[in-house]
C-alpha cells in the first residue's frame, strides 16, 4: 500500500482499466472493426494483408478513453513517472503467451523531445516488461530525425511524417517486441519495424498499454442485445 500512495490517483482507478473486448477484431493487429466484413477468411485486415503495418502483430491492454487514457495523459504529460509500474503490469496482462522473444525494444523519442520531457516513457515501459520477463532490453532503435506531433494529422500524413525516421542495429535474426504507450493508427510502429525488418529482424510484434478504437466516432461501442463483447486474446 505504501507503494500505492506514491500515485497521484487512488488504488481504485489504477485498477479500473478494463481489458479491450471487441466483437470482431484482425487476428493481427487486433483493430477491432463493427462487423465481420473488412476481414477474410483468416480474419485478417486489409492492411495486415497487404502488408503496410510492417509489423507482424500488436497487442494492446485496453482501449485509449477513460481512466486508462487519463493514466497515459499523466504519465507521458503530467510527467508523472511512478506510473510506469501500474502501468508495466498492464502491459503484461496483454503481452502474448504463445510468443517468444530475443529482445525487448522502445520505440525512441529525439533526443529534443526527450530532453523538454525528462524520460522516454516507452523506454520505462520497456524496461519494466524486461524486468519481469528475462528479455534483454535493447535501444536497438535510433531516430533520425525530428518529426511533428501525430495528433491531429490524417492516417497519410502520420506515415508521411514517420517515414524513414528510424533506423536499428544489432537485431539480425532477432524476434522483436517493440513498446510503446499508445497506438493510434499505428504509423509509428509501422516506421519502427520496417527499420528494425530492414537491420535483419525475423519478427516484430508490438505491445502497447493502449490503442485508440478506430470503429467510426472512436468510442466503444458496446455489444448488441443478443451478442456478448468477446475479450481480444492475450488481454486478460
Amino acid at each position: 500500500m505504501r507503494e500505492v500512495a506514491r500515485y497521484p490517483v487512488c488504488p481504485t482507478c489504477i485498477a479500473k482499466p478494463e481489458p479491450l473486448n471487441a466483437e470482431h477484431f484482425c487476428v493481427s493487429c487486433r483493430t477491432a472493426f463493427q462487423n465481420s466484413f473488412p476481414l477474410d477468411e483468416h480474419g485478417r485486415c486489409a492492411l495486415c494483408r497487404s502488408g503496410l503495418r510492417g509489423f507482424d502483430a500488436a497487442y494492446s491492454f485496453g482501449f485509449y478513453e477513460g481512466v486508462l487514457r487519463h493514466l497515459v495523459h499523466l504519465y507521458k504529460y503530467g510527467r508523472i513517472r511512478t506510473l510506469a509500474r501500474p502501468l508495466t503490469v498492464l502491459l503484461a496482462r496483454a503481452l502474448p503467451r504463445e510468443e517468444a522473444f530475443d529482445a525487448v525494444v522502445p520505440v525512441p523519442l529525439f533526443w529534443r523531445r526527450r530532453l523538454q520531457r525528462g524520460f522516454n516513457q516507452a523506454e520505462l515501459l520497456a524496461r519494466g516488461i524486461s524486468q519481469r520477463t528475462g528479455i534483454p532490453m535493447a535501444k536497438a532503435l535510433r531516430r533520425l530525425r525530428a518529426t511533428s506531433v501525430q495528433a491531429g494529422l490524417s492516417n497519410h500524413l502520420r506515415r508521411q511524417n514517420v517515414s524513414r525516421a528510424f533506423a536499428a542495429r544489432g537485431v539480425d535474426g532477432k524476434r522483436i517486441l517493440l513498446i510503446d504507450d499508445v497506438m493510434t493508427t499505428g504509423a509509428t510502429a509501422t516506421a519502427c519495424a520496417i527499420a528494425l525488418k530492414q537491420a535483419g529482424a525475423k519478427r516484430v510484434s508490438l505491445l502497447t498499454v493502449a490503442r485508440v478504437d478506430r470503429r467510426l466516432d472512436g468510442r466503444r461501442f458496446p455489444a448488441g442485445p443478443n451478442q456478448v463483447g468477446r475479450t481480444i486474446p492475450n488481454a486478460e
